[in-house]
């Protein structure tokens, strides 16, 4: 591979190949999609997983026009098979991306579907000039052309393009559509879904179910939203979701892909460190997919290390959905940061307000939008192994479990809670703690069956901001037993510090100053300061937590040599 410039924000095929950019060949995406004989693909992709450039690739190689498009691909993988380079340039073309439709109300979102199906009709308007469409027709593609039309009108735009593409070349069309459910996420937020949601149900079905005139179709997005949702009837449609084999080495780049990158940019030396960081994404089988965003970014920055991926502006509802979740979902992410995995049953068919109905909808959504990797393709009805794929996503979760502690306090109190913590001032610590607790009341649940599991997650979530200064561990075995949590100092010198909860049992005659006796002598007994101790860590602190409800006592115990 020569070393050429990178595509960095370029999406079409087109300028791509003639302007000389780096490509990694993934023309076989066309043979793939011949191959598999559904007349609809539905193929969902965490974004900037290259999406757009390879819909992009099939208008190009598909569409027959003015002129010919053969020297794009000819020296590409596709042109190797005759069967397929035949096909080049045989079929009409409707090429709608609803990738830029996000707007807070559904006047605004309506009349931006308006103006794109105006371009695509503004460029199909050689049909006016044919003799072939009625009076009635032809006012009827001015008025969209126009964007004069009614939504009625709208919603029945494909169908209609289609009808009279196929009427004029005499040749079936192909439909592709790019990133349809764009428009969903900003309706879910804007409270106008069911609004977007019957448009979008009926300009798909006007022109993917039952068109006569329909030769293949394709559409790409984030999600599989449900088919009662948007797709109600239209069987003919597979989905190839990140669970299914298909497709699965055709979107993000490949080791191979990113080693034969990093050598051309002489950049190979930084290789162990973008996997680390970029790397982890599994699609069906493969388990060595690379965020294409992000290494591309790096490369252009000359090898240094950012989350470019997560810094771009579309984790607002992310952010939203995980400070605004349940003490459950924060106990999970916080096994989820500690580098764990855990189980959770994926919905392939997803309908946004599910997130308001039942919580565990955010998983779904989490994995299909590339926040979540599950380590193997689930079994029907079973439930998935879930992480977070890289480094990356992991700076996203540490970021937000910040901001939900800096909402709760001030970040200066904050700062003086972790501050006071690693300097062994416990009355600091606890005034703030106890603090920080109450003012936590809307996002901190402990009245499940479990509060100390959300006990934990919370100031394991609080700990976050040590992450430079100390390795936070948590549930390990030290000792003759497992500590709850324990936070071992990168300097040596700093102080080590082990933590245990106890919770007050209505059921059991003890008040909360036994309690935490209880558990400083179960630190003591269990000898958890075996691994700080192995590590050299001489100076240790040993704290107990034992709560009823909010009210929390917490004693310490110092450990010296």
């Amino acid at each position: 591979m020569d070393k050429k410039p990178l595509p960095i924000g370029i999406s079409d095929f087109k300028q791509i190949i003639e302007g000389g950019y780096a490509y990694a060949d993934k023309t076989l995406f066309i043979q793939e999609f011949l191959e598999k004989g559904t007349s609809v693909a539905l193929i969902p992709r965490p974004r900037r997983f290259g999406k757009t450039l390879n819909l992009s690739m099939l208008r190009y190689f598909f569409e027959k026009g003015q002129e010919s498009a053969d020297h794009l691909f000819e020296n590409l993988s596709i042109w190797k098979n005759k069967k397929y380079r035949d096909m080049q340039g045989k079929f009409p073309v409707i090429f709608l991306t609803f990738k830029d439709i996000k707007h807070p109300s559904w006047e605004k979102t309506f009349e931006h579907f308006t103006i794109i199906l105006a371009e695509e009709f503004q460029r199909h308007r050689y049909l006016l000039e044919a003799p072939l469409l009625t009076p009635e027709e032809k006012d009827d593609y001015l008025k969209i052309m126009r964007k004069e039309a009614s939504q009625i009108l709208c919603e029945q735009g494909l169908r209609l393009l289609s009808k009279w593409l196929f009427q004029y070349h005499k040749t079936k069309v192909i439909i592709l559509i790019d990133e349809y459910d764009a428009p969903a996420h900003a309706a879910f937020l804007g409270d106008y879904y069911e609004y977007l949601i019957n448009f979008l149900r009926n300009l798909l079905s006007g022109g993917l179910k039952d068109n006569l005139y329909l030769e293949r179709g394709a559409l790409t997005g984030i999600l599989r939203i449900a088919k009662e949702s948007i797709f109600s009837g239209m069987n003919n449609i597979t989905t190839f979701s990140l669970q299914n084999e298909e497709f699965q080495d055709k979107f993000g780049l490949l080791e191979s892909e990113v080693k034969e990158l990093l050598t051309t940019y002489g950049l190979i030396d930084k290789f162990s460190e973008i996997t680390e960081w970029y790397n982890g994404y599994h699609i069906g089988l493969c388990k060595q997919i690379y965020n294409p965003w992000s290494v591309l970014n790096c490369i252009a920055k000359k090898g240094l290390i950012s989350p470019y991926w997560i810094n771009t502006s579309e984790n607002a509802l992310m952010k939203q959905l995980i400070t605004q979740g349940t003490g459950e979902l924060k106990t999970d992410i916080e096994i989820l940061l500690q580098g764990g995995f855990i189980e959770k049953k994926i919905e392939e068919g997803f309908v946004f307000t599910d997130l308001n109905e039942k919580p565990s909808a955010i998983w779904s959504l989490l994995l299909y939008s590339g926040y979540l990797t599950a380590e193997s393709p689930s079994s029907y009805g079973k439930p998935s192994q879930l992480r977070i794929p890289n480094r990356e996503v992991n700076e996203l979760y540490n970021s937000t479990v910040l901001d939900w502690f800096e909402r709760s306090i001030n970040e200066q109190k904050y700062r003086i809670l972790l501050s006071s913590l690693i300097n062994g001032d416990v009355d600091s610590f606890s005034q703030l703690f106890q603090e920080f607790v109450i003012s936590s009341a809307s996002m901190f649940d402990i009245s499940g069956n479990e509060p100390e599991k959300i006990y934990h997650a919370f100031i394991l979530g609080m700990l976050v901001g040590l992450k430079d200064q100390y390795e936070v561990k948590s549930n390990r075995e030290s000792g003759l037993g497992r500590y709850d949590v324990m936070l071992i100092p990168k300097n040596k010198e700093a102080l080590g510090i082990i933590m245990e909860f106890k919770k007050i049992s209505p059921f059991k005659k003890m008040d909360l100053v036994n309690a935490a006796n209880a558990a400083l002598q179960q630190i003591e007994e269990k000898h958890y300061s075996q691994e700080l101790l192995d590590r050299g860590i001489k100076r240790i602190l040993y704290l107990a937590f034992a709560f009823e409800g909010k009210e929390v006592l917490i004693l310490p115990k110092f450990k010296t040599p």
